[in-house]
């Protein structure tokens, strides 16, 4: 194998589903300025929108996930447009 290919910053960190507060620990080298204390221990935060506890495809649940406001974004932008009969 060749030298020198891992990264050198390989790390437990807290992935957090922010849609609904789903908090897991695994090894990541992304890099991230927040921190997460998880019983007494500090991790490097990475913060998700989805994940397979909120996803509809692992929770057998049809639900809107609209954490970007995308919904509000488009009924705003077409609200002045007529309507068309």
């Amino acid at each position: 194998m060749k030298k020198d290919i891992h990264p050198k910053n390989y790390r437990l960190c807290a992935f957090k589903d922010m849609s609904n507060d789903e908090v897991f620990i695994t090894n990541s080298c992304s890099d991230t300025k927040d921190q997460l204390e998880i019983d007494g221990v500090t991790y490097p935060l990475i913060k998700m929108e989805i994940s397979n506890t909120s996803h509809p495809f692992f929770t057998g649940k049809v639900k809107l996930v609209d954490t970007a406001g995308r919904v509000d974004k488009f009924m705003n932008k077409y609200k002045n447009r007529k309507e068309v009969k």
